[in-house]
């Protein structure tokens, strides 16, 4: 196990498996008239990894079915059985497709150090939640990814981590390959978050599970909240507040008993994204997206679709393991341009790329403003949205923290070649574009896409998508 200053890391081989696949993984889409058909959404990335985190916390067993069955939530699933966590999973059949995972968990407390560096390949959610879990367990780990993820910033974790007791070494800028030693004698904090991220509020939430007292996060932005809904479901005493000066507390008392439970994880609304806007941007659509997560702080793409004009129905809510789902029945549209408040960024953060692609095919000029965050993603993807816009004859301007993308309500020309930067929603949005332009649009990289999205291309080509291997 590497411990201790000077440490020295080898680079992963990830790079090199990824640059081999890619020599046949550019993928292109071309134009198609309607979209039709019924299709279950796959399962919510965020909620899937938490669930077997989580699960690994408590004691006895926890069944998750509808787990997101992609690259980044294996990736937290061998972690955790490196921790020490028995995670298995068996084919089921019946209303929820796929598999029957099953945790047998280590408690708040246990868990042992892993015998190898632990590989999170492009997952930035595995990085940053498993760092909160094992800041607080007395042992060395060390964490590690894919480029993408090499150069994603960590240090909004480390700080928060860091005040807590635990210690990091990493390269600069505090970014992966990442040393974590571990104490089980951390000291509960209350901290305000820099910057609106669900990601580092469920790291110093997790942190304090193992931490005597209670351990508060202030956001002055509300995000989304599967941490806190999850924690309830397992038996973890959670408050949440107003906090003095606007926003809100959330708290989390140290060392409960987590108890095994069942979890259904509801559909990715992220993931709907890419369907739901293929419809509404092909005149005649008529789709039907099933199981569909419906959190209020994850739906920002649907209330703006809507303020654009698209048809989009919540069919048959409900209540899914505490998240609100429904059915998203959508139809084609005529959209318009509109101005999306900077305020609404946290709940649609990881839907602006497809936000973009509405945006191009409306009428009129749409403004998006507060992006600062999404430079921080598995690549700069304000950057790479605007290239790609720009390969396909999209009018448009970018800021520092702002994007104007200049419809005309007509197709857009297409016929571009977009660079991915192995981020998977970069590629799934301008494959979406490519269903709606007068040019076919290809990516030089799909295979990122399995990281969130496997069997992305034949779920979109069931609809009446041209998804194929160029």
């Amino acid at each position: 196990m590497v411990r201790g200053s000077g440490v020295a890391f080898s680079p992963p081989f990830r790079e090199a498996v990824l640059s081999l696949r890619a020599q046949s993984a550019k993928l292109v889409a071309r134009p198609v008239g309607r979209l039709q058909g019924r299709v279950r959404a796959p399962g919510d990335k965020s909620v899937s990894h938490r669930a077997l985190m989580l699960g690994a916390l408590a004691l006895g067993e926890t069944t998750v079915r509808g787990l997101l069955e992609g690259e980044d939530v294996l990736a937290t699933a061998a972690a955790l059985r490196a921790l020490g966590a028995e995670v298995t999973h068996e084919r089921e059949a019946g209303p929820i497709p796929g598999s029957l995972w099953r945790v047998r968990g280590f408690g708040v407390g246990g868990g042992r150090e892993p015998a190898d560096v632990l590989e999170l390949g492009n997952s930035g959610t595995s990085a940053r939640l498993l760092a909160g879990i094992l800041a607080s367990h007395p042992f060395t780990s060390v964490l590690t990814g894919d480029a993408s993820l090499r150069r994603r910033p960590m240090q909004r974790i480390i700080e928060p981590l860091t005040r807590m007791g635990a210690r990091f070494e990493g390269r600069e800028g505090g970014r992966l390959p990442l040393a974590i030693v571990g104490t089980d004698e951390m000291v509960p904090i209350e901290y305000r978050l820099p910057v609106a991220s669900a990601q580092v509020k469920s790291a110093i939430l997790l942190a304090g599970l193992n931490t005597a007292g209670e351990t508060s996060v202030i956001e002055p932005e509300a995000t989304r909240d599967h941490t806190e809904r999850m924690l309830r479901h397992f038996g973890a005493e959670v408050r949440v507040a107003p906090a003095e000066g606007g926003g809100k507390r959330i708290t989390v008392i140290g060392w409960p008993e987590l108890l095994g439970r069942d979890i259904v994880v509801p559909g990715d609304p992220s993931s709907a994204a890419f369907a739901v806007v293929a419809a509404a941007i092909r005149p005649g659509s008529d789709i039907t997206v099933e199981n569909v997560g419906v959190n209020p702080l994850r739906a920002g793409l649907y209330q703006t679709l809507r303020d654009m004009g698209a048809d989009i129905a919540f069919e048959h809510e409900r209540e899914i393991g505490g998240e609100p789902v429904a059915d998203l029945r959508v139809k084609g549209s005529a959209l318009k341009g509109v101005e999306v408040p900077a305020e609404r960024a946290p709940s649609m953060i990881d839907e602006y790329p497809i936000l973009a692609i509405a945006a191009a095919c409306a009428k009129g000029t749409t403004r998006m403003l507060g992006l600062a965050e999404l430079r921080a993603k598995e690549s700069d993807r304000l950057a790479s949205v605007s290239a790609g816009l720009s390969a396909n004859g999209v009018k448009h301007e970018m800021g520092a923290a702002d994007l104007v993308v200049h419809g005309t309500g007509a197709p857009p020309a297409g016929g571009g070649v977009v660079a991915t930067h192995l981020d998977h929603r970069i590629a799934m949005s301008f494959l979406v574009l490519g269903l709606a332009a007068r040019e076919p649009v290809a990516v030089d990289d799909g295979s990122p896409i399995d990281t969130s999205f496997p069997g992305f291309a034949q779920l979109m080509n069931g609809l009446g998508a041209r998804i194929e291997a160029a």
